[in-house]
Formats: C-alpha cells, structure tokens, sequence
C-alpha cells in the first residue's frame, strides 16, 4: 500500500514536467526579427499575465487553447516563448505533451498576434524603416508594437491605461488575473451575479497594493520625497522552487490525448530541458502559481459591479469593463468581426472600426487611438499629458491640451501613415535612455516608470505618467 503510494505520488511529480516544444518559422521577411525587441517595445508587455525574463529573454504567460472564447470560458496553459534561431521561435507549453492541431493552432494564432507575425505587419515594418525622414534610428525600436492575445485583453488594458499613474495600472492588471485565477478555481464568493447588492468582498481585497499617488510638491503618501529621484535595482537571480511543490499548468485544462500530427516539428518531453526553460524563470513559478490568464468577456460579464471594483481597485472602470465583457457576450459586439476588418489597414476601415468603438461605454479618443494602434493603424497618435512632457522636453514645444493635436501634427505628419511608429521610436529612446534597456528591466522597477521619474529635479513631478 505504502509502494502504491509512492508511486501516485513519483507520477504526479514527473507530470509537472511535462512539455510540449513546438516551432514557429518566422519566414525569409523576418530574418531581421529580434524577440527581445519586439516584445519589449511597448509598455503592455510589463502588464500581466505577460512574464518577461531578462536573463533567457523569454515571454511567459498563460495562453487560451481556443482563439475565440467569448461565449463560455476556455481552458489555459502557460507558454514560452523563445529565440534560438534568428528563423523560427521556440513555443514551449507546459504541463501537457500533446494537444489537438485545433489547439495547437489557437496557442501559435496567439502568439503571432503578439508579437504581430504577418505579411501584412512585415511590409509596415519594412515601410516604417525605409522612410526618408526617419533620419533619427532608434536601434531599440524596429517598428513592431507588442500587444496582447486577444483583442478583449488589449480593449480592457487600453482602459487601464487612463487617468492615472502607470504603477496603479500595472496593479489592476495583475489584480484581474490574480481574479481569473479564483474564478477558474470557483471560489463561491468570486462567482456573483451582476446587480446582486449582496456580494461578499471581504475575501477579495486587491492583493497587488495600489499605488500611491505622488502629492504635490514629489511627495508620496508616505511622506517620503520622490521630486527628481531614481534608485534602478540590478538584475537577481532568484531561484524557483522545488519542481514537486506544485502543478505547472495551474489552470483547468481540456486537453485532448491525441497525438501530435500539426506537422510544426514538435517534441513532446517528460524531463526538464537543460537550458532556459519556464521552471528557471526567475520568479516564474512563483508568479504564476497566484496568477491567471486575463479574464474573458464570459468571466466578466455576469461579476457584480461592485465586487469587481473593490477586488480589482478598478473604481469608475469596473461598471465599463462589465458592459464591454456584456456586450461581447451578448453579441453585439462581434471582436472577430473588428479583427477581420483591421487586417486590411485601410483609411476607410479605420473609420468603420472608429465609427463602432465611439458605441462603446468609456471608449474616448485617447482609448479608441490606443485601441487601433494596437490593430495596426498607426497614423492616430494617442495624445494625453506624457505626450505633453514629451514634447517640451524633446521637442522644446510649449504644448497644452489645446495645442497638442496641432504639434503632433506639424512634427509627425511627414512620417504619414506611420506617425505613431515615428514618435513612439523616440518615446522609447527617451525611456531607455532614463531607465536602460526595456528587455533587461527586472520586473520589479517597472513601476518606476512614472511621472516623479520622467521629468528633471527642476521640472517637478506628474500625476499622470505611464508607458502606454
């Protein structure tokens, strides 16, 4: 009986390792494709669930094994994503050796999108870059902007990305999938009906702290002054735990048991490669084991308002979220319908998408320009108080709010239809020229990235900085 037990327990141990290694060619256009720049080119690869190791140069976070989940939940599994080869990506999934070629395909479809591995991506690219003005070149930035998996999760993130300071919206993401995570694992007090006034929350406070808010005059609430300050950690290595501690998946899964016949030159394994797999990660296993994948529209949009707000620290933009996440649901918002239409960048579909996210509760100027960048149109400039800053410090222009729509134009308009890629070249410089390189931040200075940060001892200090 104890030799039975034994082995219940050698078997569980060895399905923590096991991993399904899969390839993604990236084509002859994309020889020139560097992971680490096109992840780390955009501050939404800094928000959960997406898992940057500077040390291996690898993204890891939890992926969907179905691309279109809106009307019912999906299972997940954690991916890496890796370089070894300047032709083809290395797509690791954890805690699985075999996955149907339907599934397999929805995990590289969410990759691509990513990481925006198209045709149509490349010749933008390759336009961006052959430009006879863009006489400033930013080596760091090669013209591809990182976004999420689904278009939701960049809907939901551009909405985080308002009206306040970056360390608060990096919270309310990670705090949305510390809440995922609780749902899949359906918890009574986390499953609430929208318009219940009875919802339990005292289980549920944020366990990522809000940020605090810099005061006048570069104080913090804690009384400490920031005015013109910046303390860069180094790089740690910290070891992960004991592989047996707990399940890599994490997550419900409905895998299939067939065998792999995708075609992608895929390895299935029972042990642990020897190089930069997920279980080093630094903080890898650790982070993931309190953190899901980002919620779907379906996981969304029957949570009370309130509850969501409280447990998120979301405030005004929880009542949005839900009627997004609602109107997804409901069907009348169709996201497959929005992509289909985004993969011709044409001026006459920009404005057909424009024309259908104004609809949508909470979607002003600065989320929908955010929202399209992300889909790939490129000549709106999402313009709030950063780009002010920018402004009068690389530009020595005296914008305001009255004004900015006139600057952006007279410096970036040449660059047409590219004037985002432009100006986002030099944000990106400036940044790392503050804080170093984007790829080898570690995970915790990214909420330095701020207001108190970005300006000189002599400008003062910001309420509203993020990296968007």
């Amino acid at each position: 009986m104890e030799f039975q037990k034994h082995d219940e327990l050698e078997l569980e141990r060895k399905s923590t390792w096991l991993e399904l290694k899969m390839e993604l060619p990236l084509g002859i256009p994309t020889q020139q494709f560097l992971l680490e720049k096109a992840v780390c080119s955009h501050g939404l690869f800094m928000m959960a669930p997406n898992h940057w190791d500077p040390l291996s140069n690898t993204l890891t976070r939890p992926l969907r094994l179905h691309h279109h989940h809106h009307d019912h939940p999906s299972s997940s599994l954690i991916v890496s994503i890796s370089q070894h080869h300047a032709a083809s990506l290395a797509v690791r999934v954890h805690g699985t050796h075999s996955l149907s070629p339907q599934q397999e395909s929805a995990l590289l479809a969410q990759v691509s999108r990513m990481l925006h591995l198209s045709e149509e991506e490349e010749k933008t690219v390759r336009e961006f870059r052959s430009m006879p003005h863009l006489d400033h070149q930013n080596r760091s930035f090669t013209g591809r902007v990182f976004r999420s998996s689904t278009l939701f999760e960049d809907m939901v993130k551009c909405m985080l990305l308002c009206n306040c300071q970056w360390s608060r919206t990096l919270s309310m993401a990670q705090a949305l999938c510390e809440l995922q995570l609780e749902l899949q694992n359906e918890s009574p007090r986390a499953v609430s009906v929208s318009g219940n006034p009875k919802v339990e929350t005292e289980d549920f406070i944020p366990k990522t702290p809000a940020a605090k808010v810099t005061g006048r005059k570069g104080r913090n609430s804690s009384g400490v002054s920031t005015k013109g300050t910046f303390c860069k950690k180094k790089l740690e290595l910290e070891v992960a735990g004991n592989a047996s501690s707990s399940n890599v998946t994490l997550l419900p899964t409905d895998v299939e048991g067939n065998a792999c016949h995708c075609g992608k030159s895929c390895v299935a394994t029972e042990e642990p490669s020897s190089d930069d797999s997920f279980l080093q990660l630094p903080n890898g296993r650790e982070y993931f084991n309190h953190t899901g994948n980002f919620p779907s529209p379906s996981e969304l949009a029957n949570l009370d308002e309130s509850f969501l707000a409280k447990r998120c620290n979301l405030g005004y933009r929880a009542s949005r979220i839900i009627k997004l996440a609602q109107a997804i649901v409901e069907g009348k918002i169709q996201l497959r319908q929005l992509e289909e239409l985004s993969k011709d960048a044409s001026l006459s579909n920009y404005k057909l998408l424009e024309d259908q996210l104004k609809q949508i509760t909470g979607f002003g100027p600065f989320t929908r320009a955010n929202v399209l960048m992300c889909m790939g149109y490129y000549h709106v400039i999402p313009t709030d108080s950063e780009t002010i800053r920018h402004l009068k410090q690389v530009h020595s222009r005296n914008s305001s709010s009255k004004t900015i729509d006139r600057d952006v134009e007279e410096i970036y308009g040449k660059y047409e239809p590219y004037q985002f890629l432009a100006y986002w070249s030099e944000m990106l410089e400036f940044y790392e020229r503050r804080f170093g390189k984007m790829n080898e931040m570690h995970s915790s200075d990214y909420k330095l990235i701020t207001g108190s940060n970005m300006r000189s001892a002599s400008k003062g200090t910001s309420k509203r900085k993020r990296l968007s």
